[in-house]
Protein backbone atom coordinates (compact mmCIF):
# COMPACT_ATOMS: atom_id res chain seq x y z
CA UNK A 1 0.00 0.00 0.00
CA UNK A 2 2.90 2.86 1.12
CA UNK A 3 4.50 1.48 -2.86
CA UNK A 4 1.05 2.59 -4.82
CA UNK A 5 0.73 5.93 -2.37
CA UNK A 6 3.89 7.32 -3.08
CA UNK A 7 3.45 6.71 -6.90
CA UNK A 8 0.06 8.59 -6.89
CA UNK A 9 1.62 10.98 -5.25
CA UNK A 10 4.37 11.13 -7.57
CA UNK A 11 2.12 11.36 -10.20
CA UNK A 12 0.17 14.07 -9.08
CA UNK A 13 3.50 16.12 -8.50
CA UNK A 14 4.38 15.14 -12.05
CA UNK A 15 1.01 16.64 -13.25
CA UNK A 16 1.41 19.59 -11.55
CA UNK A 17 5.11 20.41 -12.39
CA UNK A 18 3.71 19.56 -16.00
CA UNK A 19 1.05 22.26 -15.61
CA UNK A 20 -1.54 19.37 -16.63
CA UNK A 21 -4.24 18.88 -14.49
CA UNK A 22 -5.64 15.63 -13.41
CA UNK A 23 -8.68 15.12 -15.72
CA UNK A 24 -12.15 16.30 -14.34
CA UNK A 25 -15.03 14.08 -13.37
CA UNK A 26 -16.93 15.44 -16.87
CA UNK A 27 -13.96 14.77 -19.06
CA UNK A 28 -13.37 11.07 -17.36
CA UNK A 29 -17.09 10.69 -18.34
CA UNK A 30 -17.69 12.65 -21.92
CA UNK A 31 -14.80 14.50 -23.38
CA UNK A 32 -11.74 12.03 -22.60
CA UNK A 33 -9.72 12.26 -25.07
CA UNK A 34 -9.03 15.98 -25.65
CA UNK A 35 -5.66 15.58 -26.95
CA UNK A 36 -3.02 13.17 -27.91
CA UNK A 37 -2.05 9.83 -26.52
CA UNK A 38 0.87 8.10 -25.95
CA UNK A 39 1.25 4.58 -25.92
CA UNK A 40 4.83 3.17 -24.55
CA UNK A 41 6.60 0.58 -26.16
CA UNK A 42 9.33 -0.52 -23.67
CA UNK A 43 11.44 -2.38 -26.31
CA UNK A 44 13.21 -1.25 -29.43
CA UNK A 45 11.31 -0.70 -32.49
CA UNK A 46 10.82 -3.44 -35.33
CA UNK A 47 9.80 -6.19 -32.54
CA UNK A 48 7.11 -7.93 -31.76
CA UNK A 49 5.86 -5.29 -29.47
CA UNK A 50 6.69 -2.08 -31.29
CA UNK A 51 4.74 -4.17 -34.09
CA UNK A 52 1.57 -4.88 -32.16
CA UNK A 53 1.78 -1.49 -30.58
CA UNK A 54 1.61 0.32 -33.46
CA UNK A 55 -1.58 -1.75 -34.94
CA UNK A 56 -3.50 -1.20 -31.94
CA UNK A 57 -2.19 3.05 -31.63
CA UNK A 58 -3.74 3.25 -35.43
CA UNK A 59 -6.64 1.56 -34.21
CA UNK A 60 -7.40 3.41 -30.81
CA UNK A 61 -6.30 6.57 -33.03
CA UNK A 62 -9.39 6.01 -35.35
CA UNK A 63 -12.29 5.38 -32.79
CA UNK A 64 -10.95 7.53 -30.07
CA UNK A 65 -10.25 10.28 -32.46
CA UNK A 66 -7.20 11.40 -31.42
CA UNK A 67 -3.75 10.75 -32.97
CA UNK A 68 -1.96 7.59 -30.60
CA UNK A 69 1.91 8.26 -30.08
CA UNK A 70 3.53 5.08 -30.04
CA UNK A 71 7.11 5.53 -28.14
CA UNK A 72 10.13 3.76 -28.24
CA UNK A 73 11.35 3.47 -24.78
CA UNK A 74 13.77 0.44 -24.13
CA UNK A 75 16.44 -0.99 -21.74
CA UNK A 76 16.78 -3.12 -18.39
CA UNK A 77 14.13 -5.85 -19.84
CA UNK A 78 11.43 -3.02 -20.46
CA UNK A 79 12.29 -1.30 -16.50
CA UNK A 80 13.38 1.88 -18.54
CA UNK A 81 10.22 2.56 -19.90
CA UNK A 82 7.56 1.18 -17.32
CA UNK A 83 9.51 3.36 -15.50
CA UNK A 84 8.44 6.50 -17.39
CA UNK A 85 5.08 5.29 -17.45
CA UNK A 86 5.17 5.03 -13.53
CA UNK A 87 6.15 8.68 -12.79
CA UNK A 88 3.44 9.86 -15.87
CA UNK A 89 0.33 11.60 -14.57
CA UNK A 90 -2.56 9.22 -13.85
CA UNK A 91 -5.23 11.10 -16.60
CA UNK A 92 -5.38 8.23 -19.46
CA UNK A 93 -2.87 9.90 -21.74
CA UNK A 94 0.43 7.72 -21.09
CA UNK A 95 -0.45 4.29 -21.77
CA UNK A 96 2.43 0.83 -21.91
CA UNK A 97 2.28 -2.40 -23.67
CA UNK A 98 3.04 -4.58 -20.53
CA UNK A 99 4.88 -7.42 -21.79
CA UNK A 100 6.61 -9.53 -18.92
CA UNK A 101 6.26 -10.29 -15.48
CA UNK A 102 9.59 -11.91 -14.40
CA UNK A 103 11.08 -8.40 -14.08
CA UNK A 104 9.48 -7.65 -10.30
CA UNK A 105 11.92 -11.47 -9.06
CA UNK A 106 14.56 -9.84 -10.98
CA UNK A 107 14.82 -6.12 -10.30
CA UNK A 108 14.81 -4.26 -7.10
CA UNK A 109 12.87 -1.61 -8.23
CA UNK A 110 9.52 0.17 -6.90
CA UNK A 111 8.52 0.37 -10.95
CA UNK A 112 7.09 -2.75 -12.06
CA UNK A 113 3.73 -4.48 -13.64
CA UNK A 114 1.84 -4.42 -10.51
CA UNK A 115 2.64 -0.55 -9.82
CA UNK A 116 0.27 -0.50 -12.68
CA UNK A 117 -3.46 -0.42 -13.70
CA UNK A 118 -4.66 -3.57 -16.14
CA UNK A 119 -6.72 -2.35 -18.60
CA UNK A 120 -6.66 -5.29 -20.93
CA UNK A 121 -4.69 -8.76 -22.17
CA UNK A 122 -4.30 -7.89 -25.77
CA UNK A 123 -2.66 -11.06 -27.18
CA UNK A 124 -0.75 -14.38 -26.34
CA UNK A 125 2.35 -15.72 -28.50
CA UNK A 126 4.12 -18.90 -28.09
CA UNK A 127 8.01 -19.04 -28.20
CA UNK A 128 9.58 -21.45 -30.83
CA UNK A 129 12.21 -24.09 -29.92
CA UNK A 130 14.90 -23.73 -32.82
CA UNK A 131 18.47 -25.57 -33.42
CA UNK A 132 21.17 -24.84 -36.09
CA UNK A 133 20.71 -27.52 -38.65
CA UNK A 134 24.06 -29.14 -37.51
CA UNK A 135 22.90 -30.11 -34.50
CA UNK A 136 22.34 -33.33 -34.73
CA UNK A 137 18.69 -33.31 -32.97
CA UNK A 138 15.06 -33.21 -34.26
CA UNK A 139 12.82 -33.74 -31.08
CA UNK A 140 12.84 -32.72 -28.05
CA UNK A 141 13.24 -35.65 -26.60
CA UNK A 142 16.81 -35.87 -29.10
CA UNK A 143 17.40 -32.35 -27.61
CA UNK A 144 17.41 -33.71 -24.01
CA UNK A 145 19.34 -36.71 -24.11
CA UNK A 146 22.11 -34.68 -26.67
CA UNK A 147 22.18 -32.23 -23.83
CA UNK A 148 22.76 -34.78 -20.64
CA UNK A 149 25.34 -36.71 -22.37
CA UNK A 150 27.16 -33.25 -23.23
CA UNK A 151 26.39 -31.06 -19.80
CA UNK A 152 26.97 -27.54 -19.88
CA UNK A 153 28.44 -27.91 -23.74
CA UNK A 154 25.12 -26.85 -25.54
CA UNK A 155 25.00 -23.28 -25.76
CA UNK A 156 21.57 -21.07 -26.03
CA UNK A 157 21.24 -17.22 -27.46
CA UNK A 158 18.61 -15.29 -25.63
CA UNK A 159 18.23 -11.02 -26.00
CA UNK A 160 19.52 -10.77 -22.40
CA UNK A 161 18.83 -11.71 -19.16
CA UNK A 162 15.05 -12.12 -17.90
CA UNK A 163 14.17 -12.23 -21.33
CA UNK A 164 11.54 -14.34 -22.84
CA UNK A 165 14.03 -17.02 -24.04
CA UNK A 166 16.04 -17.34 -21.28
CA UNK A 167 13.26 -18.04 -18.93
CA UNK A 168 12.24 -20.80 -21.19
CA UNK A 169 15.24 -22.03 -21.84
CA UNK A 170 15.75 -22.03 -17.36
CA UNK A 171 11.90 -23.84 -17.83
CA UNK A 172 13.19 -26.60 -19.73
CA UNK A 173 16.56 -27.06 -17.81
CA UNK A 174 14.61 -27.19 -14.66
CA UNK A 175 11.89 -29.53 -15.81
CA UNK A 176 14.68 -31.79 -18.38
CA UNK A 177 17.32 -32.11 -15.70
CA UNK A 178 20.06 -30.84 -18.27
CA UNK A 179 22.54 -28.46 -18.19
CA UNK A 180 22.96 -25.57 -20.87
CA UNK A 181 25.23 -22.41 -20.98
CA UNK A 182 23.48 -18.87 -21.64
CA UNK A 183 25.05 -16.25 -24.16
CA UNK A 184 23.05 -13.08 -23.71
CA UNK A 185 23.08 -10.79 -26.87
CA UNK A 186 21.41 -7.10 -26.95
CA UNK A 187 18.18 -7.67 -28.31
CA UNK A 188 16.58 -10.60 -30.25
CA UNK A 189 17.65 -9.74 -33.68
CA UNK A 190 21.67 -10.61 -32.75
CA UNK A 191 20.32 -13.79 -31.23
CA UNK A 192 18.83 -14.74 -33.98
CA UNK A 193 21.58 -13.76 -36.25
CA UNK A 194 24.36 -16.07 -33.62
CA UNK A 195 21.97 -18.82 -34.00
CA UNK A 196 21.48 -18.87 -38.28
CA UNK A 197 25.57 -18.70 -37.71
CA UNK A 198 26.03 -21.23 -35.17
CA UNK A 199 27.66 -18.98 -32.56
CA UNK A 200 25.15 -20.65 -30.28
CA UNK A 201 23.35 -23.99 -30.91
CA UNK A 202 19.48 -23.63 -29.98
CA UNK A 203 17.11 -20.44 -29.30
CA UNK A 204 13.85 -20.12 -27.69
CA UNK A 205 12.51 -17.02 -29.59
CA UNK A 206 9.23 -15.73 -31.07
CA UNK A 207 7.38 -16.36 -34.18
CA UNK A 208 7.61 -13.33 -36.11
CA UNK A 209 11.44 -13.02 -35.88
CA UNK A 210 12.06 -16.97 -36.05
CA UNK A 211 9.54 -17.87 -39.08
CA UNK A 212 12.03 -16.48 -42.33
CA UNK A 213 14.49 -18.29 -40.79
CA UNK A 214 12.71 -21.61 -39.91
CA UNK A 215 11.16 -21.79 -43.82
CA UNK A 216 14.41 -21.01 -45.37
CA UNK A 217 16.14 -23.40 -43.71
CA UNK A 218 18.80 -21.34 -41.86
CA UNK A 219 16.75 -22.77 -38.20
CA UNK A 220 15.25 -25.84 -37.42
CA UNK A 221 11.83 -26.17 -35.46
CA UNK A 222 11.66 -28.50 -33.03
CA UNK A 223 8.48 -27.45 -30.65
CA UNK A 224 6.88 -24.75 -29.54
CA UNK A 225 6.63 -23.39 -26.15
CA UNK A 226 2.82 -23.46 -25.65
CA UNK A 227 0.33 -25.94 -24.82
CA UNK A 228 -1.49 -26.03 -27.67
CA UNK A 229 0.30 -26.42 -31.69
CA UNK A 230 0.47 -23.39 -33.26
CA UNK A 231 -1.10 -22.42 -36.66
CA UNK A 232 1.92 -21.39 -38.15
CA UNK A 233 3.48 -24.02 -37.55
CA UNK A 234 0.74 -27.27 -37.68
CA UNK A 235 3.47 -29.77 -38.03
CA UNK A 236 5.63 -28.77 -34.86
CA UNK A 237 4.94 -30.68 -31.68
CA UNK A 238 4.41 -28.65 -28.12
CA UNK A 239 7.18 -29.13 -25.87
CA UNK A 240 4.55 -30.38 -23.46
CA UNK A 241 3.46 -33.23 -25.92
CA UNK A 242 7.28 -34.40 -26.90
CA UNK A 243 7.35 -35.20 -23.25
CA UNK A 244 7.89 -32.29 -20.40
CA UNK A 245 4.45 -32.34 -19.49
CA UNK A 246 3.08 -28.83 -18.07
CA UNK A 247 5.36 -26.83 -19.95
CA UNK A 248 3.33 -23.71 -21.13
CA UNK A 249 5.26 -20.52 -21.85
CA UNK A 250 4.20 -17.56 -23.92
CA UNK A 251 4.81 -14.21 -24.41
CA UNK A 252 1.79 -11.88 -23.71
CA UNK A 253 1.16 -8.51 -24.35
CA UNK A 254 -1.20 -6.50 -21.86
CA UNK A 255 -2.04 -2.47 -22.05
CA UNK A 256 -1.64 -1.12 -18.46
CA UNK A 257 -1.67 2.51 -16.94
CA UNK A 258 -0.29 4.21 -13.92
CA UNK A 259 -2.18 3.59 -10.79
CA UNK A 260 -4.36 5.88 -9.55
CA UNK A 261 -5.65 6.25 -13.41
CA UNK A 262 -9.54 6.65 -13.12
CA UNK A 263 -12.04 3.51 -13.33
CA UNK A 264 -14.06 5.43 -15.43
CA UNK A 265 -11.15 5.86 -18.52
CA UNK A 266 -9.94 2.46 -17.87
CA UNK A 267 -13.56 0.84 -18.72
CA UNK A 268 -13.89 3.13 -21.46
CA UNK A 269 -10.23 2.21 -23.25
CA UNK A 270 -11.84 -1.50 -22.33
CA UNK A 271 -14.48 -0.77 -24.87
CA UNK A 272 -12.63 0.35 -27.04
CA UNK A 273 -10.12 -2.06 -27.16
CA UNK A 274 -12.49 -4.93 -27.26
CA UNK A 275 -13.83 -3.45 -30.20
CA UNK A 276 -10.89 -3.05 -32.21
CA UNK A 277 -9.37 -6.40 -31.33
CA UNK A 278 -13.06 -8.42 -32.63
CA UNK A 279 -12.05 -6.75 -36.00
CA UNK A 280 -11.51 -9.54 -38.68
CA UNK A 281 -8.89 -7.83 -40.12
CA UNK A 282 -7.11 -6.85 -36.67
CA UNK A 283 -7.22 -10.14 -35.64
CA UNK A 284 -5.59 -11.36 -39.05
CA UNK A 285 -2.70 -9.13 -38.51
CA UNK A 286 -2.06 -10.47 -34.63
CA UNK A 287 -2.58 -14.03 -36.34
CA UNK A 288 0.41 -13.06 -38.98
CA UNK A 289 2.57 -12.45 -35.99
CA UNK A 290 1.91 -16.07 -34.28
CA UNK A 291 0.04 -14.57 -32.20
CA UNK A 292 -3.64 -15.17 -30.66
CA UNK A 293 -5.90 -12.24 -29.73
CA UNK A 294 -7.11 -12.37 -25.82
CA UNK A 295 -9.18 -9.74 -24.70
CA UNK A 296 -11.05 -9.59 -21.08
CA UNK A 297 -11.61 -7.37 -18.51
CA UNK A 298 -9.16 -5.40 -16.62
CA UNK A 299 -10.07 -8.30 -13.76
CA UNK A 300 -9.30 -10.92 -15.88
CA UNK A 301 -5.72 -9.58 -16.76
CA UNK A 302 -5.31 -8.92 -12.82
CA UNK A 303 -5.43 -12.39 -11.85
CA UNK A 304 -3.67 -13.89 -14.81
CA UNK A 305 -0.51 -11.72 -13.72
CA UNK A 306 -0.48 -12.77 -10.53
CA UNK A 307 -0.06 -16.37 -11.14
CA UNK A 308 2.20 -15.30 -14.01
CA UNK A 309 4.63 -13.47 -11.70
CA UNK A 310 4.43 -16.55 -8.89
CA UNK A 311 5.44 -18.62 -11.63
CA UNK A 312 8.71 -16.45 -12.81
CA UNK A 313 9.64 -15.61 -9.21
CA UNK A 314 10.16 -19.89 -8.41
CA UNK A 315 12.18 -20.17 -12.04
CA UNK A 316 13.94 -17.14 -11.15
CA UNK A 317 14.43 -18.82 -7.29
CA UNK A 318 15.08 -22.16 -8.40
CA UNK A 319 17.20 -21.59 -11.75
CA UNK A 320 19.20 -18.85 -9.99
CA UNK A 321 18.61 -16.17 -12.58
CA UNK A 322 20.26 -12.77 -11.91
CA UNK A 323 21.04 -9.55 -13.04
CA UNK A 324 24.43 -8.77 -11.34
Amino acid sequence: MRGLATLIRAAVVASLLAGVALPSAAETADEYPSRPLHLISPFPPGGATDVLGRIIGEGLSRRLGQPVVVENRSGANGNIGMEYVARAPADGYTLILVTWAVNPSLYKSPFDVVNFVSIMQVSSSPGVLVVHPSLPVHTVQELIDYAKAHPGKLNYGSAGIGSFGQVSAVMFSLMSGTQMTHIPYKGGGPATTAAIAGEVQLLFNDALATMPFVTAGNLRAIAVTSRARMPLLPDVPTIDESGLKGFDNSAWTAMGAPAGTPRPIVEKLNRELTEILDSPSIRQKIAAMGADVIAGTPEQFSDYLKTEIAKFARIVREGRLSVR
